[in-house]
């Protein structure tokens, strides 16, 4: 096994991505990748694959890699230059070598490309990667299989929302008067006629042992759509008693009210949890399921959400602008039809949830043990 000490700009070449406004985003089948990943599609690559992007904002190391062409949104990194090493060693080594490192600014510029090329990394030969490579993507495979199942499971519950409460086919419509679009026996309220409502907060930075904890401490960019069975921060219950940072019950259904096209982003409390304040909490008043009907509330009218942020700088909108928004809501019987159907889909994407989980966990065990040489392949 033949490993270097070499600069990483020897190793590979990171460009920052391209801005690309959600008004400006045509159908297509090209991912947009930003610092958290695939966050939308285009019709057009501005990138060959396959590609390697990271974030260049806050704790760095998450990598996302793709084989077809891409466009690297400018909240993002990519490789522009593998330097004849492989693709695919490259986003487990740059995973890596990022894993712990911040960026440590608060709004602008972020991380800084010219200084993580001059860190020192080791790195191996051609053969070697490959079989580093052997060793890993099989985990990688079987989360993406996961991910596959989710996304079809997640998709089902949308359109079964949409056929009911978009396109008015429930059950039973035939049968039902429909006057202005809303029909017999629904009602039209806002957000928080259904949903307490209250945001998050951020423990004081100053104070590293607030972040030394076992409570998980969400920021928006880890709503995903999915269940958060874990966080990359976690906080201390001192740091929950000196803050604005409430805990969260088990749940919970996340909003994101911040950070333009993330503005309605959501995300369900696997178990309790604390959030920073740009995550605004929707806790029902009636049942507990009725999180879900919210979600796929927010999911279908994510545009419009999008469209009340404000802001020069960054985007946002206020609790109070998302809790008066007015939702189409039917009889107590239908919603929770509606409720009971989609249920079982969201058991079964939270246990695979949970298995990616553990599979991100091994995985992340193994990696650096790979990539230190620790480990013999």
């Amino acid at each position: 096994m033949s490993w270097k000490e070499r600069r990483l700009g020897d190793v590979l070449t990171l460009k920052r991505g391209y801005d690309l406004p959600e008004a400006q985003r045509r159908p297509g089948d090209v991912p947009v990748i930003s610092s958290s990943g695939i966050t939308g599609s285009h019709n057009m690559a501005m990138v060959a694959g396959p590609g390697v992007v990271t974030g260049r904002y806050g704790t760095m190391g998450e990598v996302f890699y793709v084989e077809g062409d891409y466009w690297p949104h400018n909240t993002a990194l990519y490789v522009r230059d593998f330097k004849g090493n492989n693709p695919r060693f490259i986003a487990y080594f740059l995973k890596n070598a990022l894993r712990g490192t911040n960026s440590n600014k608060a709004a602008v510029p972020g991380v800084n490309r010219n200084d993580l090329h001059e860190r020192k990394v080791c790195s191996p030969d051609l053969e070697t990667q490959g079989r580093i490579v052997e060793q890993l993507l099989p985990i990688d495979d079987l989360i993406e299989n996961n991910r596959r199942r989710i996304a079809l499971l997640e998709q089902s519950a949308r359109l079964l929302y949409r056929e009911w409460f978009v396109h008015l086919r429930f059950p039973g419509h035939e049968h039902v008067k429909v006057v202005d679009g809303v029909p017999e026996g629904w009602a039209i309220n806002s957000i928080a006629e259904m949903f307490d409502t209250t945001s998050g907060g951020t423990p004081s930075r100053s104070v590293p042992e607030y972040f030394v904890g076992d409570i998980n401490w969400v920021k928006t960019q880890e709503l995903d759509e999915l269940f958060i069975f874990d966080t990359e921060e976690h906080i201390s219950e001192a740091a929950l008693k000196n803050s604005a940072a409430k805990l969260f019950p088990e749940g919970t259904l996340l909003v994101s009210i911040y950070g333009g096209t993330n503005i309605g982003s959501t995300g369900l409390l696997a178990k309790a949890a604390a959030s920073n304040q740009a995550c605004v909490a929707l806790m029902p008043k009636r049942h507990p399921d009725d999180v879900l009907f919210a979600q796929k509330w927010l999911q279908e009218n994510r545009g419009h959400v999008v469209g009340l942020g404000q802001g020069a700088a960054q985007t946002n909108i206020s609790q109070q602008t998302l809790r008066s928004q007015k939702m189409l809501v039917p009889t107590v019987e239908l919603l929770d039809e509606f409720v009971g159907a989609i249920k079982p889909m969201y058991q079964q994407m939270a246990n695979l949830c949970q298995q990616n989980t553990k599979l991100r966990d091994a995985r992340d065990l193994l990696l650096p043990r790979l990539m230190s040489g620790d480990l013999a392949v």
